[in-house]
């Protein structure tokens, strides 16, 4: 008992000359850390602007990797460089590390035919090594892939994609006239690859916007009809928050779900999330099944802003702005239920949140609608926001993780910041992105000036890991300083 008593005196008095070496004046009003910061303070110099700089024993002991400008990162808690890839291409939307240790990345091609926010047109793939393995292009003055990619588990690789629709291809479609202020509209697409060779693949499947329309504007028009009874559809009228321009869905991510055989999609502009089905044929896929629980390529369950289809009113919107929506992997702390980035524009105050909800579904696994009430369920199952709901805000971009430990992953793009945390929603680890979004690398101390699509974290256990050389390099930012971090 007395070498324990003496362990603590021990430790207790380390502590303190510790403390009482650190530069600079004392704060009286500061409170006494708690032993997370304790241990933070420890293995993190607390003046650190850039890279790791919250780092505590809960954290999720595995890889994180994201993308700036032309180079992708893989980090250790640390912010120690574990691997770094560069392409010629500026980033072009979403990443994900493959199993055999390549990174699958989507490149910035030049395309003066379509503006959008989050443009892409090349995905790419790199071996643990840089070299590039497989490239395809997808982008011409009629299309180009933006945002969302992912990889399947057959080895294909699903796609988002805008597509340029004319102006009479809009009215066509029953579009107001009023609400074309640019001269055409853009359609979004979903297409499964398969890779062939090294430059080149075939479009094996895809799922378009435009065949699942409908409107109230002219009768004369097939897709005529009443949007509260059809809300498997969506309204070519609604303009949620934009303002008649041309990207006015703006899809931003997607994820698959091979058990269900499901595309989740998300939809900045309408605040709405989708979920489609992936069984049917590429025929199937653009036919209007005019049933809203029967299979094909009409929207199976959609969430987040029910005055979408003329159903509830302002109060019942609940997303806003939301990106990477997907489902929990198996496994993990409430699996098969839906993640969301939630980014808060137009809440008052601003503030994001994580979101988490369960579609109801029937006993077969059909989603439920009720007409009463729209699509539930009427609030989250659960949600994250910070304790000063203003200090946690990205206007866009941003992503969500659920890791093996019960942690979650956060990116809070607008502000270059990734951080984790515990099941009591306090922050266990934290990282500012020390390069900027022209490619800048910047010193410590400095101010961060940069954002990020989306971060994701992988196991040390991560199959592509195996036989690879992970032997952590030095942290990304100049004039570096980790203290004693150790992963």
């Amino acid at each position: 008992m007395s070498k324990f008593i003496g362990s603590i005196l021990i430790s207790v008095f380390f502590l303190f000359i510790m403390g009482c070496s650190n530069e600079g004046p004392t704060n009286t009003n500061t409170p006494e850390p708690d032993p997370i910061t304790a241990i933070d303070t420890i293995k993190i110099p607390n003046n650190n602007t850039l890279g790791t700089i919250k780092y505590s024993s809960e954290v999720y002991a595995g890889y994180t990797l994201f993308t700036i400008h032309k180079d992708t990162y893989l980090i250790n808690n640390c912010g120690q460089v574990i691997n770094h890839w560069i392409s010629d291409y500026d980033r072009g939307g979403a990443y994900y590390l493959l199993e055999d240790g390549s990174l699958l990345r989507a490149g910035k091609y030049d395309n003066p035919n379509i503006t959008y926010g989050g443009l892409g047109g090349i995905i790419e793939k790199f071996d643990w090594n840089g070299d590039k393995t497989w490239q395809y292009i997808y982008s011409t003055s009629l299309y180009s892939q933006h945002h969302g990619l992912y990889p399947m588990e057959n080895g294909n690789i699903l796609l988002l994609a805008a597509t340029r629709k004319t102006y009479e291809e809009a009215i066509a479609a029953g579009r107001d006239p009023q609400y074309i202020t640019e001269g055409e509209l853009y359609n979004e697409q979903v297409i499964e690859i398969e890779p062939q060779g090294n430059n080149g693949g075939n479009i094996v499947w895809e799922w378009n916007a435009w065949d699942h329309l409908i409107q109230d504007l002219d009768s004369t028009k097939e897709n005529f009809g009443s949007i509260s009874l059809n809300p498997q559809l969506i309204n070519i009228n609604f303009l949620g928050i934009s303002t008649g321009e041309k990207d006015w869905l703006h899809f931003n991510s997607l994820q698959f779900n091979e058990s269900l055989d499901q595309i989740i999609l998300s939809s900045q502009k309408l605040n709405e999330i989708y979920i489609i089905d992936h069984s049917t044929s590429k025929e199937e896929a653009a036919t209007n099944n005019g049933g809203r629980m029967g299979k094909g390529g009409d929207i199976l369950y959609r969430w987040g802003n029910p005055i979408a289809y003329n159903q509830g009113s302002e109060m019942n919107q609940l997303l806003f702005g939301q990106h990477n929506a997907q489902w929990i992997d198996k496994g993990l702390k409430d699996q098969d239920k839906i993640i969301l980035f939630n980014n808060g524009t137009g809440r008052n105050p601003n503030h994001s949140s994580i979101d988490i909800i369960i579609p109801p579904v029937d006993s077969f696994g059909n989603y439920i609608y009720d007409e009463e009430s729209s699509f539930g369920p009427i609030q989250p199952e659960w949600s994250y926001k910070a304790p000063n709901k203003g200090d946690f805000f990205s206007k866009i971009l941003s992503s969500v993780q659920r890791l093996p430990n019960g942690n979650t992953l956060i990116c809070e793009g607008t502000k270059g910041k990734i951080f984790e945390i515990n099941s009591n929603n306090e922050i266990v680890w934290e990282y500012i992105n020390p390069e900027t979004n022209s490619g800048q690398i910047l010193h410590q101390g400095e101010e961060p000036i940069s954002n990020i699509f989306m971060a994701l974290k992988y196991s040390e256990n991560f199959p592509g890991f195996s036989n690879k050389n992970i032997a952590p390099g030095d942290p990304i930012e100049l004039n570096f300083n980790i203290g004693n971090c150790s992963q």
